[in-house]
């Protein structure tokens, strides 16, 4: 894996590959995630919720996407749970607990984890916060719960914002 640093330096046209698909930054977050066989957990997840078109919107949104192996990690059952109708306010609060308002690029995150003396407070769309670390060269995420999750992938760069990829689904 690529340091945090140098992934913040890559070229904001660059189409990266995600989940063995091509990520155009000329489309928007949810065009490019349809696309990676990865992410079809949160996919279905962000349909389930009803925010496919807020996340096709002009943003600019910072996108923290859980893979298909990072919702695994949860309880079994818990994702079919989620996805269920009588769920959605839910899944929406879990949801908007990955995304940030602006473009905030592995460099820009970097920045603010500095400049905050070794940790940084993101507010979510969901309305809490996000605590952002470096360790490692790595870009490290903790939950309002205490839970921890790893940049595996940054700087993914979107239309209307960017994707980092992460290993662990965030619990606001």
């Amino acid at each position: 894996m690529a340091s945090a640093q140098m992934m913040g330096h890559q070229m904001s046209s660059k189409t990266v590959m995600v989940g063995g698909a091509a990520m155009y930054p000329s489309k928007n977050i949810v065009e490019n995630a349809v696309n990676s066989k990865d992410h079809t957990t949160l996919v279905a997840a962000v349909k389930a919720a009803g925010l496919v078109e807020t996340l096709s919107g002009p943003g600019p949104f910072t996108v923290f996407a859980p893979t298909n192996a990072a919702f695994a990690k949860l309880p079994a059952g818990t994702v079919d749970t989620l996805v269920k109708p009588e769920n959605k306010a839910t899944l929406t609060k879990i949801l908007t607990y990955h995304v940030v308002p602006g473009r905030l690029t592995a460099m820009d995150l970097t920045s603010k984890i500095k400049a905050g003396g070794g940790k940084a407070m993101l507010k979510t769309v969901q309305g809490e916060d996000l605590t952002v670390t470096a360790k490692g060269g790595m870009v490290l995420l903790t939950d309002a719960k205490g839970g921890k999750s790893t940049v595996t992938i940054a700087d993914v760069m979107q239309s209307n914002g960017v994707i980092h990829v992460v290993d662990t689904v965030l619990m606001p």
